[in-house]
């Protein structure tokens, strides 16, 4: 995870938290890396990975189980909501990009119909 200056670094790790279980990196019901492994992993205090769990777990998407740690929501519709708002959200980003550069919608449409076609999928090719 890249961490980006200009935003609060637990807000950064909630997203990534989020995305984790939108997109089934941390699977319904499954239990979540502590907060020593992912402060570790990313590279930061603890003390902020714990703010950000905190936050996904006010969320609904993690479930803090006193003595057996923090677990994945099994709750369908909340993960289903979360997906939908990150959706949302990476969409509006796009929108503004685009228009940005000035491409109207018909262009910006045909482009994002052939790179998703595309076998890699928008990545580089």
């Amino acid at each position: 995870m890249d961490i980006d200056e200009s935003r609060p670094i637990w807000l950064q790790l909630v997203d990534e938290f989020q995305r984790r279980v939108v997109a089934g990196t941390w699977q319904q019901g499954a239990k979540t890396p502590s907060v020593r492994e992912l402060a570790t992993e990313l590279g930061v205090n603890p003390n902020t990975v714990q703010r950000a769990l905190s936050e996904t777990d006010r969320m609904g998407l993690t479930v803090p189980m006193r003595t057996s740690g923090r677990f994945v929501t099994e709750d369908e519709t909340v993960i289903h909501t979360a997906r939908a708002t990150v959706a949302q959200e990476t969409i509006d980003r796009f929108v503004v990009a685009l228009a940005g550069i000035g491409m109207d919608r018909d262009e910006a449409i045909s482009m994002l119909r052939s790179r998703w076609e595309a076998p890699t999928r928008g990545e580089d090719e």
